[in-house]
């Protein structure tokens, strides 16, 4: 079952870069920081840095909170989506794993135990 809307990952060349300039834009410090994955929490959903991939139209994919990932791509599956990105553990017990619909967009799946509806900053 779908939950809403929880994250959208910005994929940058240079992570350094981009954490600078979101910082400023955003007026906060990242809440989760790694080499490979930058988080912010804003008003309630998370904007995400990953330093691979490209930039640019394309390059961004939004994150519908699911309760269990797994389960989530094999219904997707059912319904005529294909596997963009597999089912992956990002850490601290996040999953996440995007497919193309029939029609070509990704639509990506968050499990993220952390993540609180109730978090408005």
């Amino acid at each position: 079952m779908i939950r809403g809307l929880r994250t959208v990952i910005y994929h940058v060349p240079d992570l350094a870069k981009a954490k600078a300039w979101y910082n400023q834009v955003l007026e906060q410090e990242p809440y989760f920081d790694q080499p490979f994955y930058v988080g912010y929490s804003v008003g309630g959903f998370e904007l995400g840095l990953v330093p691979d991939g490209t930039p640019g139209p394309g390059g961004t994919v939004a994150y519908w909170g699911v309760s269990d990932a797994a389960a989530a791509v094999k219904r997707l599956e059912t319904l005529g989506a294909t596997i963009r990105e597999p089912l992956q553990d990002v850490g601290d017990g996040i999953r996440v794993a995007a497919v193309a619909d029939p029609f070509g967009n990704t639509f990506g799946v968050i499990e993220n135990p952390h993540f609180s509806t109730n978090k408005v900053e």
